[in-house]
C-alpha cells in the first residue's frame, strides 16, 4: 500500500472508504440489532406461551380432581383439552393435557377417543411422556380385549424408571391371555422392582393373592 504522507490524504483516504462502504457497515449494524431483538422478543414470546399453558394445565387438573365427574364437567374438561392443544401444542403442559384427557375419555367410556389421545402423546419428543402414553395405551389395549396389542405396546423402549408398571400391565395382558404362570412371573418382578426403585405399587400383591386362592381351590 502506498503510504500515507499527510493528514489531508489520509482524510480524503477515510472519506473515500466511508463513502464506498459506510452503507453496508450501517445496514450490517441495524440487521444485527434487529437480530437480537428478534431473538430477544422470540424468547419472550416462548416464555409467555410457556406460562400461559401452565395456567391453562393448572385449572384443567384442579377441573378435574377429586371424584368422579358429571358428563357436562367431563365435556367442558375435555374441551379445554382441545383448546390447550390448539392453542400450545409445542409444550409440555399439552402433552401431559393429553394423557389426561385419555383418562377423561376412558371415564367415558370413549375407548377410541383415549386411544387417539395416546397416540398423539407417544408422538412426544420427551421420553418419559412417550413411555406413560404407551404403558396407558397398553391398559386401553387390554380394556377393549386385546392382549396381544397390548404386548406389543409394552415392547416399546419404555423408560426404566416406569418398569415397575410395565411389568405391572404386562401380568395383566398375560392373565388376559389366560397364562397364569406367566402373570405370577410379571407380577412378581413388578414388585421386585418397585421396591428396589423405593416405587409402591399398589394393587399387585392383591392379584398374585388371587392367584394363590384360586390356585388352592382347583
Amino acid at each position: 500500500m502506498v503510504e500515507l504522507r499527510s493528514e489531508e490524504e489520509q482524510l480524503d483516504a477515510v472519506k473515500r472508504w466511508w463513502k464506498e462502504n459506510g452503507m453496508s457497515l450501517i445496514a450490517g449494524a441495524v440487521l444485527a440489532a434487529a437480530g437480537v431483538f428478534g431473538w430477544n422478543a422470540w424468547q419472550n414470546y416462548q416464555q409467555g406461551q410457556s406460562e400461559a399453558a401452565s395456567m391453562r394445565y393448572q385449572q384443567l387438573v384442579n377441573m378435574t380432581a377429586g371424584n368422579e365427574l358429571e358428563d357436562d364437567q367431563l365435556a367442558s374438561a375435555r374441551e379445554m383439552v382441545v383448546e390447550l392443544t390448539e392453542e400450545h401444542g409445542d409444550t409440555l403442559y399439552a402433552e401431559l393435557a393429553l394423557l389426561l384427557d385419555a383418562r377423561l375419555a376412558v371415564q367415558q367410556g370413549d375407548l377410541e377417543g383415549a386411544r387417539t389421545a395416546l397416540e398423539s402423546a407417544a408422538d412426544s419428543s420427551r421420553r418419559y411422556v412417550q413411555s406413560l402414553a404407551w404403558l396407558r395405551l397398553a391398559r386401553v389395549e387390554l380394556a377393549d380385549g386385546n392382549p396381544t396389542q397390548a404386548h406389543a405396546l409394552l415392547d416399546e423402549p419404555i423408560s426404566d424408571a416406569l418398569a415397575a408398571q410395565r411389568a405391572n400391565v404386562r401380568g395383566d395382558a398375560f392373565a388376559a391371555q389366560g397364562d397364569t404362570e406367566a402373570a405370577r412371573e410379571a407380577w412378581e418382578t413388578a414388585l421386585e422392582v418397585s421396591q428396589t426403585q423405593d416405587q409402591p405399587l399398589y394393587g399387585v400383591q392383591f392379584k398374585l393373592d388371587d392367584l394363590g386362592a384360586e390356585e388352592a381351590t382347583q
